[in-house]
């Protein structure tokens, strides 16, 4: 019989080549736009039609998920967005690329919801922070190595064969999803007949298979969609305008800032697997909690730091807590639905974490305008301070935390 780390395996595997894919499109597409004469407002328009993408499937791929099962989804979800991210050097017209640019972010969601529907329903309620964060690496190392491998492809072939690279490797990993994923469920199927496989969300006996209403399930997730939306909001939002404030505020040179995203990653990629397991361990919330009030100090840190490696140390302390606060956020939710509402549940969480990525940038956008760079910062950091009370209000909602508090009681 297959341990849960196991059995996620391929998947971990598959989530990297995808990853890859994403990687390379996110480091071309801008450089091909400007490339191609499209302005910094119709390059922005395009970047909203994608997250308009992610917000509209947000939640009808929940009932996609449970109508066809997480690894047909899955599956399908690559195909298409192989077929976007292929078809978009293709493109002659805005017209041609916003719509396309609208599927890529609907197939991306798709992909994310299926994925980390099957990680949470295939993951033993002992060790969830744990796998999540090892799914959040293996996607994470994908986005680290697909822009590293663009720059040095990028001297032999054209872009156009770089976003035809991208949806190669997408095909790839449905490719061997749909071997890899089938086969094993198969051989759970001999082994044991009334397992559940592939995260078809079947309940197991201890859960309730009855369907939750939408306000009930808003009710128990309500700390894990304010954590998704606040960190949608904040990735999208600090992507773009932390580059330009430490440029315009800090002084510091524009080359100098094209480090930071991989720091941001570096310090995710070292320490997100040690918050999922202190996560499995003491409470997924708490850790949640946590790591947000550190992340906290790290933004407003940025307004009274000159110092260039004091500004790297503290992009890497983002990465550390904000980054890897996310997967634990996910695995929260596998804690306190049952499994038959992992894939309603899911689709409700990256619809509050693509909605942070909808308004963030274009809010942000008006405070830096408007007030400055040190005020952008500061309404960031509020609306993690909000966060936190707010978690700290509701740490009841994980049950570690009521059976800690029960336990105290009991004494």
């Amino acid at each position: 019989m297959l341990t849960p780390a196991q059995k996620l395996g391929p998947l971990y595997r598959g989530t990297f080549l995808f990853g890859i894919a994403c990687g390379i499109s996110i480091a071309l597409t801008p450089l091909y736009l400007d490339a191609h004469g499209y302005d910094k407002e119709q390059i922005g328009s395009l970047a909203l039609i994608f997250a308009a993408g992610l917000v509209l499937f947000a939640v009808p791929v929940g009932g996609v998920l449970r109508r066809f099962g997480g690894e047909r989804t899955l599956i399908a979800m690559l195909v298409g967005y192989a077929v976007c991210v292929a078809g978009f050097p293709f493109m002659q017209s805005y017209g041609g690329i916003a719509g396309i640019r609208f599927l890529d972010g609907l197939f991306s969601i798709g992909v994310w919801v299926s994925s980390e529907t099957i990680v949470l329903s295939r993951a033993d309620a002992e060790h969830k922070g744990h796998l999540t964060s090892l799914y959040a690496i293996w996607l994470a190392s994908g986005y680290v190595v697909g822009p590293v491998l663009a720059t040095g492809l990028a001297r032999v072939i054209s872009q156009s064969h770089l976003f035809v690279l991208a949806g190669v490797l997408a095909i790839t990993a449905a490719v061997y999803l749909s071997r890899k994923l089938r086969s094993q469920a198969g051989a759970e199927a001999a082994g044991a007949e009334a397992a559940p496989s592939d995260g078809e969300m079947g309940p197991a006996a201890d859960e309730e298979s009855e369907a939750m209403g939408l306000g009930t399930l808003l009710v128990r997730l309500k700390t894990s969609c304010l954590a998704a939306f606040s960190y949608g909001y904040f990735q999208a939002s600090v992507v773009l305008f932390l580059p330009l404030y430490l440029i315009e505020s800090k002084g510091i040179p524009r080359d100098d800032t094209i480090i930071l995203p991989g720091l941001f990653c570096f310090g995710m990629l070292l320490f997100s697997n040690a918050a999922g397991r202190r996560g499995d361990r003491f409470g997924h919330l708490k850790v949640v909690t946590r790591l947000s009030a550190l992340g906290t100090l790290c933004l407003l840190a940025f307004v009274f730091v000159d110092a260039y490696w004091l500004m790297c140390a503290l992009v890497f302390g983002a990465g550390a807590t904000f980054a890897s606060m996310s997967p634990v956020a996910l695995a929260l939710i596998g804690v306190i639905v049952p499994r038959s509402q992992l894939s309603r549940a899911n689709s409700v969480y990256n619809t509050f974490y693509a909605g942070g990525m909808l308004v963030g940038p274009p809010l942000t956008s008006v405070i830096f305008a408007r007030f400055g760079g040190a005020a952008m910062l500061y309404h960031l950091s509020a609306l993690w301070a909000v966060f936190v009370v707010f978690s700290l209000v509701f740490a009841r909602d994980d049950p570690a935390t009521r059976r800690a508090r029960s336990a105290r009681a009991a004494a």
